[in-house]
């Protein structure tokens, strides 16, 4: 870990969160040098949380593309000598390449799952098949979780498929659809209202209250391909969850095999 700060890199920024919480700023807009700065304060938090008594009463800590909040107890620990602590490492963190976990997730394009499909195609003047051989020939890199939990924010969206959202958004989206925004690739984990393009859905739950320890299955780092699946298997998959057959694990691939892009 480099110790000598680069002067050419913005300076970050400590900004309080109420009386429990800091949050570090590194800069503005999805940059992936920002992210990675974000994630190597991430990594050295948790690294040190049982060994620094500056840390004793950290309680999580939640990584955005460019900021990262730390959330504590403060009647475990000093609010200021942590919030400077932060602020010393933010600079002092080497935005070094970070590993993430790389998976390969089923995804159902079938009409019913996927009623955007078609009009993304024509705007894109390609076949559905087209669209989703771009989405599954392409690498995604989860860059933080948000809205609401396990919500994963992906980039990674072809340009050739990037559209606004919706111009009237849907009062209810299905769980586990797989969509599209912008320049932003998204699943949702729980029925909601949405205004993302809808192209098609995972039988796999994204937030598991049945996971104790990590409930929501991505995390800000990780990279994802869509695998797509014919209705059968996706039917076959969400039963085997549903009765509590699944397995996480299974669905893990080694990093070289999926190579992890820029946020």
């Amino acid at each position: 870990m480099n110790t000598d700060r680069d002067p050419s890199r913005p300076l970050a920024i400590l900004r309080s969160q109420g009386d429990a919480a800091w949050t570090v700023e590194f800069g503005a807009g999805i940059d992936p040098v920002l992210h990675a700065r974000v994630l190597a304060l991430a990594d050295r938090v948790r690294a040190l949380r049982d060994v620094e008594t500056v840390l004793a009463g950290v309680l999580d800590v939640v990584p955005t593309f460019r900021s990262l909040t730390v959330l504590f107890d403060p009647l475990r620990t000093d609010a200021e000598a942590l919030g400077q602590c932060l602020l010393a490492w933010s600079e002092r963190c080497a935005p070094a390449e970070r590993p993430g976990r790389c998976w390969r997730l089923p995804v159902c394009f079938a009409p019913e799952f996927a009623p955007d499909l078609a009009d993304l195609s024509a705007a894109c003047g390609r076949t559905d098949a087209a669209v989703v051989e771009m989405l599954t020939g392409t690498p995604f890199r989860v860059g933080m979780i948000g809205f609401m939990p396990g919500f994963p924010y992906m980039t990674g969206l072809p340009p050739a498929l990037a559209r606004p959202r919706l111009a009237t958004p849907r009062k209810v989206v299905p769980a586990r659809s797989l969509a599209v925004a912008g320049t932003m690739c998204c699943v949702y984990p729980w029925e909601s209202p949405g205004g993302w393009r809808l192209l098609g859905r995972t039988p796999l739950p994204l937030f598991d209250l049945q996971q104790a320890e990590a409930p929501a299955w991505l995390a800000a780092g990780d990279a994802v391909r869509w695998q797509a699946v014919d209705r059968a298997t996706h039917d076959r998959l969400a039963a085997d969850w549903a009765r509590g057959a699944g397995s996480r694990e299974a669905f893990l691939v080694p990093a070289e095999e999926v190579p992890c892009p820029a946020v």
